[in-house]
């Protein structure tokens, strides 16, 4: 089953601040995600990230975290990986 995805404000900022090719790679993989996500090994941060994931796609990274129970996927940030831990 599914999840279902909500994007931040400060996610959708960053896709939109990427060339459209990257950020159809981004959405593509963030759709793949959703739909496969029991196959998904999550990726834990630490420090002020602590409680969220990463998605990495290349040099870009997808912040994000979820919730098994409802099925629901939140994205926090998304960006190129010099910047997104900041």
């Amino acid at each position: 089953m599914s999840y279902r995805v909500e994007f931040t404000s400060e996610a959708t900022d960053g896709l939109e601040a990427l060339t459209s090719t990257i950020q159809e790679r981004i959405l593509r993989k963030i759709k793949w995600m959703s739909e496969n996500f029991e196959e998904v090994s999550p990726q834990s941060l630490s420090a002020n990230l602590s409680g969220l994931f990463k998605l990495r796609l290349g040099d870009y990274r997808v912040i994000y975290s979820f919730d098994s129970e409802a099925k629901y996927i939140t994205i926090h940030r998304i960006g190129h990986r010099r910047d997104i831990y900041d």
